[in-house]
């Protein structure tokens, strides 16, 4: 069964117009031409940054607009499975906190690949079980492998594909199976640049909405929040990360806690792929900085800090937040997260304050990911390189080429 998004584009296109006339950097990329965009390699990624915040409220209204498809495929689970490949692989552990605790079964974030090669044995136990495969072209290998292996070895098992490309495998392959719902996004989500913006924040608030079935005015709030502080990231903070980006670090570090450090690993990703490696980056749980990782920072390093809503967590954030600064660690650091208090900087730190003080720690890795896309973004520019291909030897590709499949027989 499919499930396909109409057209937002002319939305987009007003907000970008909008965005033009508040926020001067903006203006500056956007009053280009589309062939000098395009000679410049920035035209796709740029644009597709900046059009999330108008995104997010088109794919809220398209998956409430399924709610009793989505209610019986995950009616009586015991076990979930959130399933992807690099950034899709992140994007689902964004938001298995979130499930988890909404649908109180067993929920887990397992790469594609680790299904290709441990079968059932790399999912968590508990029939009846979902897969919910995330993919932004459906093109990859592992993508169409990892179902095929799965309907093969567990065919009781409910599928639910979601998906940025109408026209991937991934989707045409599994249309007319019955065990597998297929649920493709606007195109607009579908990334023509080489790496993933739109088409990872819009499938995090998709999957989001299967653990808040049960209440769609909740679901439906936290998208025209994140919407709202979106908009003024983008508005207000592009600036900040355009100034900071032009700093001398040759590695960045990004810190987050639970849904967060998923976060923290998609940006950690961004920046790496957007300047070919040039910037070398890691990524690491507050708590876990203390346990050998801490070394690795030197007068060199970005640390960006994703703060937790949570006062416990945060409590425990804030004391390596100062550790960093006592210690001296880092070129520089940023802060940012909802509420960041006054008293936490240091002289030099970059501070980024959410315009929302209503949305939890589950809510906010859509947010996280866009701070760190906008620094990529503007260190890739300022190492000289095409955004929309940042990998000129090819050796990443926007869809892995085909390889074996070493499928069990029978």
């Amino acid at each position: 069964m499919e499930i396909s998004a109409k057209s937002s584009s002319q939305s987009q296109i007003e907000w970008l117009r909008r965005l033009c006339e508040i926020q001067p950097v903006a203006a500056r990329l956007l009053v280009k031409n589309e062939e000098e965009q395009c000679r410049l390699g920035y035209f796709h990624t740029f644009r597709e940054i900046c059009q999330q915040p108008e995104t997010w409220l088109h794919t809220s209204e398209l998956m409430q607009e399924y709610s009793a498809e989505l209610s019986s495929v995950i009616n009586g689970l015991s076990s979930l499975t959130l399933s992807g490949s690099g950034s899709s692989e992140y994007a689902g552990g964004c938001v298995c906190t979130q499930l988890r605790r909404n649908l109180g079964i067993n929920v887990q974030a397992v790469a594609a690949g680790a299904v290709l090669t441990h079968g059932i044995h790399a999912l968590p136990v508990g029939t009846p079980s979902l897969m919910v495969s995330l993919a932004r072209s459906g093109d990859s290998p592992e993508s169409v492998g990892a179902l095929v292996l799965l309907r093969r070895l567990e065919p009781e098992m409910r599928h639910l594909v979601l998906t940025c490309n109408r026209e991937g495998r991934l989707a045409n392959t599994f249309r007319t199976d019955p065990k597998v719902t297929v649920i493709t996004l606007d195109d607009c989500t579908n990334d023509r640049s080489l790496v993933m913006t739109s088409s990872f924040t819009n499938m995090v608030l998709g999957a989001q909405f299967l653990g808040l079935l049960s209440d769609p005015a909740r679901y439906k709030a936290i998208a025209s929040a994140l919407a709202v502080a979106g908009s003024a990231l983008l508005q207000d903070q592009m600036s900040a990360f355009e100034q900071v980006a032009r700093k001398p670090f040759r590695r960045t570090l990004f810190l987050g806690s639970g849904a967060r450090f998923a976060a923290a690993k998609e940006a950690s990703l961004k920046m790496v792929e957007m300047t070919a490696g040039r910037v070398t980056t890691t990524c690491e749980t507050f708590l876990g900085l203390r346990h050998g990782p801490m070394s690795g920072i030197d007068d060199q390093t970005l640390i960006v800090c994703f703060l937790s809503t949570d006062p416990m967590v945060r409590a425990y954030e804030t004391d390596v937040v100062r550790e960093l600064a006592q210690k001296e660690l880092g070129l520089v650091r940023i802060l940012a997260g909802q509420n960041v208090p006054d008293d936490l900087p240091a002289p030099g730190d970059t501070v980024v304050r959410y315009r929302s003080t209503n949305l939890a720690d589950e809510d906010l890795p859509i947010l996280d990911v866009v701070v760190g896309q906008l620094l990529a973004f503007f260190r890739c520019l300022g190492e000289g390189l095409r955004p929309d291909s940042p990998s000129g030897n090819g050796i990443i590709r926007r869809v892995v080429p085909a390889f074996t499949l070493h499928l069990p027989k029978g």
